[in-house]
């Protein structure tokens, strides 16, 4: 198995507990959802701050962004 593919992402807006996702990839089409309280707690603020934050994620299985951190 090898190592996990880093991606900058930006989150895009709050859509009731959801934060709708879009990575810095040739590949990504669409926004993702994801639960916008396990990315708050991840880096550290307030889900209210995630709009407009740029982090970076590790690509996991099924394509789905994990270990989410501060640039």
């Amino acid at each position: 198995m090898g190592d996990l593919e880093t991606v900058r992402v930006r989150i895009l807006l709050l859509v009731g507990d959801q934060a709708e996702v879009t990575a810095d990839a040739e590949d990504s089409a669409e926004p993702e959802r994801y639960d916008a309280a396990v990315i708050a707690e991840a880096v550290g603020v307030a889900a209210a701050q995630l709009p407009g934050m740029r982090l970076l994620a590790d690509v996991g299985a099924g394509d789905r962004l994990v270990n989410w951190r501060l640039p």
